[in-house]
């Protein structure tokens, strides 16, 4: 693949067909590509007795469960090359994956993740609040999946203004002093679904605090699982965003860290779109044939954006619904999906949950 070109395209062009057509010889390249520089997934496919010698689908790429990214040191590079590990978030005694990225991988993650968003809010940088506290990303060497989420969003950031202190309040004089400098026109709001619902929605009907956020563009994913336990269903996060800040424009994203930068943000009509730089596939659990659109199942996801390690073909702990193919809408080309929640009996990852406090 020709990154390079692949990465000036835009990110919804593609037909489902056509992607498929340039994913299939992109992959199958990265599989033989990670079986010779990763031992590990070398006997991994061993073990699976997969012939990656004629992979003819991109239903045929071999599958990697999440979970051995917890257990094992997967990389295709020396570590003379690593140039950032991201590791995923994680309640108190869980196993987190660790993500090795090489420069090249980074570049090109990061380079996806701005070509996706941009076709959302546009390519103008705007000011950014965000709801988290400034010490969450200090180690730039080893990110959880909250830091590297903010630190990869501030690329869109013309300035930027943490919103919480390091305890986790609400940083009251912060956010005024933010508003009274952007918030006439638009600025860019950006977090972990749970951060702001707990620490900005609830904090501030709590201390009854008014804030006018009716400007901005709110961006935010991860956390599902905690705001399931709250009885929080995705419309009604919107509607009170609307009914308490009069925010109008709301946009959550799955991703993860292991394949971070190739996220699925969510249009206008509340469906997550997988763009030309990652694609999803749905297995029925009985015996991981692929199920049909509308049909539930859990989501594998596919991205050739892994090449500093084999996390190019994963096998989520996540059951989802393929919605439709090119046909949605909002306009954009390729699948489009509603994400129900964790298989039955999953691991809680820390990925989709913030960490507690």
């Amino acid at each position: 693949m020709d990154y390079d070109s692949w990465l000036r395209t835009e990110p919804y062009s593609w037909s489902q067909s056509e992607k498929e057509y340039q994913y299939i010889a992109a992959l199958s390249k990265l599989t033989h590509y990670h079986q010779e520089q990763c031992e590990l997934y070398g006997k991994a496919l061993s073990l699976l007795l997969k012939d990656v010698s004629s992979l003819e689908r991109i239903e045929d790429i071999p599958i990697l469960p999440i979970t051995l990214f917890k257990k094992f040191s997967l990389k295709s590079i020396a570590d003379d090359d690593i140039f950032k590990i991201i590791t995923s978030s994680g309640t108190s005694g869980q196993a987190v994956s660790r993500i090795f990225l090489d420069a090249f991988t980074a570049k090109n993650q990061q380079l996806a993740l701005y070509s996706i968003v941009k076709d959302f809010i546009g390519s103008n940088r705007l000011p950014m609040l965000i709801i988290d506290t400034p010490t969450v990303v200090k180690n730039r060497d080893t990110f959880n999946a909250r830091g590297a989420a903010i630190l990869g969003f501030t690329m869109f950031a013309r300035r930027k203004a943490y919103a919480l202190t390091d305890t986790l309040e609400l940083d009251i004089h912060s956010i005024h002093n933010f508003l009274s400098s952007y918030g006439d026109k638009p600025f860019l709001i950006f977090g972990f679904t749970f951060m702001i619902w707990k620490y900005l929605y609830e904090a501030a009907a709590k201390g009854h605090y008014e804030l006018d956020l009716s400007n901005a563009y709110v961006i935010h994913g991860g956390g599902w699982k905690k705001m399931k336990d709250k009885a929080v269903s995705s419309n009604e996060y919107k509607h009170c965003l609307y009914k308490k800040f009069h925010i109008q424009h709301v946009h959550n994203y799955y991703g993860m860290a292991e394949q971070t930068g190739s996220i699925y943000m969510e249009c206008e009509e509340g469906h997550l779109h997988a763009s030309i730089f990652s694609d999803i596939l749905v297995r029925n659990p009985k015996d991981f044939s692929l199920c049909s659109i509308g049909e539930k199942g859990i989501i594998q996801v596919l991205s050739p954006l892994a090449t500093s390690y084999p996390g190019h073909s994963i096998l989520t702990e996540d059951e989802g619904i393929i919605l439709g193919i090119d046909d949605c809408p909002c306009g954009r080309k390729g699948k489009y999906f509603r994400i129900n929640g964790r298989i039955p009996k999953a691991e809680i990852r820390g990925c989709s949950d913030v960490r507690n406090y």
